[in-house]
């Protein structure tokens, strides 16, 4: 079979490797599609060299189909649709709180062991979701990055004509605008790559660049001077940190979606002027990833237009050449049996 390995220094290779029969509690699939993420561009960025081992074959956004069943599994089947959620939990403590997801030693499948992008891919049964069979794979990757902004909509406790801003109109931000909008919130999305805001103008958003747009102004014309219920911070940049507390309107809840590596300024005084709430949202839960399936399922919304490109396996190296070439691309998934 072939499989990628991320060597370091920006490098890929794709090898011929031998496909292994499935551990006892595992499952080994037919990777279909696997996408890439802001995560696996940070690893080929070097930026994530103290922790991923090389080489390694990277990778968690996924969709494929059960190829071969460990001896011990008997929920699921050959043939089956399925997606891995891609957390290893099973070093989760009592100190942990029940919280799985965000356990004190969580290990991260793609990053902190193998990873999706290859033919076949070996997996703990634990981790899979079952889909339909009349669920499209191509959309089924999406699942992994949809769940994320399904957590932190559910974090939000977004309500119904409520008023939500995303700031930032990448794939994660287009995704929780997505769901935002689907709980029937109003939704304004802050970018200010031109590639973007076409692409979010397109999906029905009230999108504005804040360069060009005074965005607190437009916040309070929207809201009749009520400012946002809810703010997702998603850009990862000071501007959206030092704006966040000021389009939030009274008691308004901000969802922290972007990771920020280094400590950063922000208005603490507008957290007790308005009663504001800062809310941490990490990776997600398994109601989640259920909710994401039956979204994909219903194929309601328009998941199809983030996909803005698919490449084969073979082509890895120049994909991630491309995305630094030109990063204003969505969703690029790899074609892991090509």
């Amino acid at each position: 079979m072939k499989a990628t390995r991320y060597e370091g220094n920006k490098t890929f290779n794709v090898i011929e490797t031998e496909v292994e029969a499935p551990a006892k509690d595992d499952v080994r699939i037919k990777v279909a599609y696997s996408g890439v993420c802001g995560t696996d561009v940070h690893i080929y960025h070097g930026m994530m060299d103290k922790r991923v081992n090389f080489p390694i074959t990277i990778g968690h956004e996924m969709s494929g189909t059960i190829d071969a069943v460990g001896d011990n599994v008997t929920t699921y089947k050959v043939g089956d649709k399925v997606v891995v959620r891609p957390l290893d939990d099973r070093g989760v403590k009592p100190s942990d709180k029940g919280f799985n997801h965000i356990c004190e030693d969580l290990k991260f499948i793609g990053i902190d062991s193998p990873g999706s992008m290859q033919q076949y891919w070996n997996v703990p049964a634990f981790t899979l979701h079952k889909l339909k069979t009349t669920t499209d794979l191509k959309l089924a990757a999406l699942i992994e990055p949809l769940s994320v902004a399904v957590h932190d909509v559910r974090l939000s406790q977004l309500k119904h004509k409520e008023t939500a801003v995303v700031l930032g109109g990448g794939p994660i931000g287009l995704l929780v605008a997505m769901v935002a909008k689907n709980t029937g919130a109003t939704v304004i999305i802050s970018e200010i790559n031109p590639v973007r805001i076409s692409k979010a103008q397109d999906l029905g958003f009230d999108v504005i660049n804040p360069t060009h747009t005074d965005l607190i102004q437009y916040v309070k014309e929207k809201t009749e001077g009520r400012l946002a219920d809810v703010v997702f911070e998603v850009a990862g940049v000071q501007p959206a940190l030092d704006v966040m507390t000021e389009i939030a309107g009274i008691r308004g809840r901000i969802v922290m979606v972007a990771i920020h590596g280094e400590k950063k300024n922000i208005d603490l005084f507008k957290f007790f002027w308005k009663e504001l709430k800062l809310i941490g949202a990490r990776v997600y839960e398994k109601e989640d990833y259920e909710k994401s399936i039956q979204l994909i399922t219903d194929n309601q919304l328009p998941f199809e237009q983030l996909i803005t490109d698919i490449q084969p396996l073979s082509k890895i190296q120049e994909v991630f050449e491309n995305i630094d070439k030109k990063p204003d691309g969505l969703k690029i998934l790899m074609d892991c049996q090509l």
